[in-house]
């Protein structure tokens, strides 16, 4: 497969993840996710907390917390966690450093972006309102929570291609997660992952780092650049 971001590639959509590369609320998420399994037994920091479950869907965390502590959650536990979510966000919510300019930089490139992200439409709605973000993606997020199809499984990130009119292998994936780079890799897309230096990265063919969002634009644009050129030769 020819990576869209290659001067042999077409380069015609961006597709976020929402918590870790837009949105900073791995940390809230995470710590109120800490606090239940620690009520259920689980020994676990806040700080360990954010290894251990930032990108995981609720379905499986409330799983793996149950066979971790031998114990029950109560079967509706993801839809209480996720109101939870929700009223925290809509108090106060941070973005990830440079996420609004980015965006406008990219929407200037022409292209057009969209999200694709393991939380729900009700986490999202209230993330990208308080946080100012809602004019520049306004029906443009996708849900795999709400569609019960996970990260890793693909099926979120060829909802977005779908709603777009375009070949997965003409999208690029801005993730945060092994995760969600799983998902983008399986969807047949390329997948810039964003982690700050010296953090590892998994070897997996199709994968770019970038360490900051302002690295991004760039990134795009030279790859715009060189596939005109290669059009026009």
């Amino acid at each position: 497969m020819t990576s869209a971001l290659a001067p042999d590639g077409r380069l015609q959509l961006v597709i976020f993840d929402c918590d870790g590369v837009l949105i900073d609320s791995e940390g809230t998420s995470c710590r109120l996710i800490a606090e239940d399994a620690r009520q259920a037994g689980w020994d676990i920091t806040d700080e360990e907390a954010m290894t251990q479950f930032g990108g995981k869907a609720l379905t499986l965390l409330k799983t793996e917390i149950e066979e971790r502590t031998d114990t029950t959650l109560p079967q509706d536990w993801p839809v209480l966690m996720r109101d939870r979510f929700v009223e925290s966000f809509n108090v106060s919510v941070d973005t990830i450093d440079g996420a609004r300019d980015m965006l406008e930089k990219v929407a200037a490139l022409g292209l057009p972006v969209r999200v694709g992200s393991n939380s729900s439409m009700l986490e999202m709605n209230a993330k990208f309102r308080t946080s100012g973000l809602a004019e520049l993606l306004e029906g443009r997020i996708h849900s795999a929570a709400d569609m019960n199809a996970p990260k890793p499984d693909p099926a979120v990130y060829l909802k977005a291609a779908e709603a777009e009119g375009i070949p997965p292998e003409n999208c690029v994936v801005i993730e945060d997660s092994d995760t969600g780079a799983k998902a983008a890799l399986a969807a047949g897309m390329t997948c810039v992952l964003l982690r700050r230096e010296p953090a590892p990265i998994p070897s997996w063919p199709g994968l770019v780092r970038i360490n900051a969002l302002s690295e991004l634009p760039v990134l795009l644009g030279d790859a715009l650049a060189q596939q005109k050129k290669a059009s026009a030769s």
